[in-house]
Order: C-alpha cells, then structure tokens, then sequence
C-alpha cells in the first residue's frame, strides 16, 4: 500500500483556526482504531480519530484529545462506562459512533439501538459541545456483511433524524463510496486499514470544515488469483477471524474484555515524525 500523506508539523496549515480546544472520541473499535497500528506504539493503534486530532492540534494552541473508545464494545456498554467520563472532561467537541456491534448481531432491532444512541447524544448535547454522529458504511459491497444492509440503512435514517434534533453533525460512512472497497479493510474484513482510516479522517474534516493538507491515498491493485488461490485465502480468513468472532458471541465474550481506554484523559498530540 502507498500513503501519500503530509507531513505533520504544526500550524503547517494556512487558513483560519477551527474553534476547538479539547476533543473526545466515543465508541468501539472503529474510534479506538483497530486496523491502523501505530508506528510510534508497539501493539498500539492509530485510526481515524489520532489522524483527525492531528491535524486539529497543528491549526490550534493549547489543544488536547482523549479517546475512550474500547473495541468490541455494544452500545449499552458505550453508553455506561463511556458517557460520564465524557462529560467530566469538559470537551467541546465529542465524536460518537455507537451501535454498529447491535446492528451486525442477528435479531436486533436497529430501531431499539437508536432509542439508546439518542439516550447518549441527549446528554452529551446538555454540555454544549460540538457532536459528531456516523452514519454505518453500505455494507453491500461485502459478502459476508451484505445480508445486514437494510439494518444499517435503518439505522442510519434514525442517527440522521437523530442529529437533527439535537443539532449534531453527520460524518456520512454510507455516502463514503471510496472505502466500499476491501483494499481499504485490513485482514479481518471487518476493520478498516490504515488506507481506510485515513479516508474516514479525511471525510470527518469536510464534515467540521476544518482545512487540511490529507491527501487522497492510492491502494495497490489486487493480486490476480486462481479460484483455488481465492477459496484458500477465504478458508484461512474464516479459520482465523470468523470462528473466533463467532464463538466470542457464543461465549458471551469480547475482544474489548480487559482492555482500557487507550487516552482516558485529554492530552496534547505527541508528534511522530515516523507516523507517514
């Protein structure tokens, strides 16, 4: 895969200062940033929201970010052991992308999760913070979560009425059509690359109307492969990531279970020249 990232220095950016001061990052292994591991942090994980408060941090002084995401989490776990710490950080920019981990288990009600979504945004929007919802990517392009789409939809409708009326704003994944693309997902399928988060960070930008110097990233093309070749790398993907998944949700286990917040407080970004 190639990057072709900026270099992050601060205040490389020219143009006027967002309003931001302290943000932080609510959810599941999307926020935390499975997929993306971070070259400054052995075993650690960068994502979409590090690369956002990047270049936040560059535009502004005295910024800081805490991320309390943990993956594997459902959204009534987020919304009790997330939610408060949240508040008693005092930011004035909160994302929240919950409910995904509802959505993809079969018999839920993706009305029923979006009654506990709205339950958190109602409570965070009580600070006055800037709040940032996610729509859930279109899943049809992807054959083993394809099935759930219609979920996803629905549960995208109910997060859009959801920011309206609480004054949110939509970083749109479903309209995100660069990423329906299983280059940008790491070996898992589930989890987005370092390519995908990167993409996503770019999408948030637009959506706060921060400038920025993130440039659109280019994915090798796809090796070409017999069908033996295909059928292999498809039994080794469920040998190594659908049978545990499913057995975790047999278990009632997760992969966040014993896992801490990897910014449980609001600090400023450490730059690592290595990191693109």
């Amino acid at each position: 895969m190639t990057e072709q990232d900026s270099t992050r220095t601060p205040h490389a950016i020219d143009a006027t200062t967002h309003p931001w001061r302290r943000f932080v990052a609510i959810g599941d292994s999307f926020t935390e940033g499975i997929g993306d591991p971070d070259p400054a942090v052995p075993g650690g994980h960068r994502g979409w929201a590090d690369r956002v408060a990047e270049v936040l941090a560059r535009q502004v002084d005295d910024f800081a970010y805490a991320n309390l995401a943990v993956r594997g989490k459902l959204i009534a776990q987020i919304v009790a052991d997330q939610i408060e710490p949240a508040i008693e950080l005092h930011p004035d920019l909160i994302s929240i992308c919950a409910g995904g981990n509802d959505v993809i288990r079969p018999g839920t009600d993706p009305d029923a999760i979006a009654l506990q979504l709205e339950d958190a945004v109602s409570r965070l929007a009580s600070t006055g913070a800037a709040i940032v919802l996610f729509t859930g990517i279109d899943t049809g392009f992807t054959p083993v979560f394809r099935p759930f789409r219609g979920k996803v939809a629905i549960y995208n409708e109910n997060i859009r009425a959801i920011a309206d009326r609480h004054d949110c704003i939509v970083a749109d994944q479903w309209a995100l059509k660069v990423v329906q693309d299983m280059r940008f997902f790491d070996d898992d399928r589930l989890h987005f690359n370092s390519l995908g988060h990167h993409e996503v960070a770019r999408m948030v930008l637009r959506a706060l109307n921060v400038p920025n110097d993130l440039t659109s990233m280019s994915p090798e093309p796809l090796p070409v492969r017999t069908w033996r070749e295909a059928r292999a790398e498809d039994l080794g993907w469920a040998r190594e990531h659908l049978v545990p998944w499913v057995l975790r949700r047999l278990r009632h286990q997760s992969s966040g279970d014993n896992v801490a917040a990897k910014r449980p407080a609001p600090a400023p970004i450490v730059w690592s020249a290595d990191a693109d």
